[in-house]
């Protein structure tokens, strides 16, 4: 009972709540209406909308499964933790993609978008990780595995995100490449600032 209170502190929740709320904001306001990537499951998220029209936040829960399996067995605090992550991400995704705010401004400002939206989903997950959460994508399985590689999380995400964005260039113009790079790259530099002090060695 206590493990289960500790879990659902009002702390962990809020933090939950924030971090999951600034990746919403950096992938709908910013990404989506110029149809950016984002590394890792989130980028895959992308592709299936950009291509396929399908829902991000749906999309996301499907393809997260197999790291909760992981972190079932490797980790239950933070399986239930990114649960939570999930759930609100998924949620805020969905709800706030109909609504365009910087709709013109983004449009004639790609990257100046990109990179904000990057800062944006960067400093989210940061926020997660220094709370020992996450939405359960690539961000837990870095998570995951952080401490038995001794390196920041940060820099393991910028590396998976620079695979997928790698392989989903081709599926895009040079223009949509560069610029989700820009995103990817501002992402993992926020995110390695929130948590450099978290997780030094």
């Amino acid at each position: 009972m206590k493990g289960l209170i500790r879990l659902l502190s009002p702390y962990k929740i809020v933090a939950i709540i924030i971090g999951c709320l600034l990746i919403a904001f950096g992938i709908d306001f910013f990404l989506m209406p110029i149809k950016v990537l984002d590394g890792g499951i989130i980028g895959v998220a992308l592709i299936a909308n950009y291509l396929f029209e399908l829902k991000v936040g749906l999309t996301l829960l499907l393809c997260s499964a197999p790291v909760f399996i992981l972190a079932w067995f490797k980790d239950r605090t933070m399986f239930f933790h990114s649960l939570y992550g999930m759930v609100f991400l998924s949620y805020f995704i969905d709800i706030f993609d109909p609504y365009r705010p910087f709709g013109s401004l983004i449009a004639s400002n790609p990257f100046v978008a990109s990179v904000i939206g990057g800062l944006f989903i960067g400093t989210g997950f940061g926020i997660l990780l220094r709370n020992d959460t996450s939405t359960g994508g690539f961000d837990l399985l870095a998570k995951l595995l952080s401490h038995k590689l001794k390196m920041n999380v940060g820099i393991l995400i910028l590396t998976m995100d620079a695979v997928i964005i790698g392989m989903s260039g081709l599926l895009f113009t040079v223009d949509t490449f560069f610029l989700s790079l820009a995103t990817i790259s501002a992402g993992g530099l926020a995110t390695s600032l929130c948590t450099v002090k978290h997780f030094s060695y």
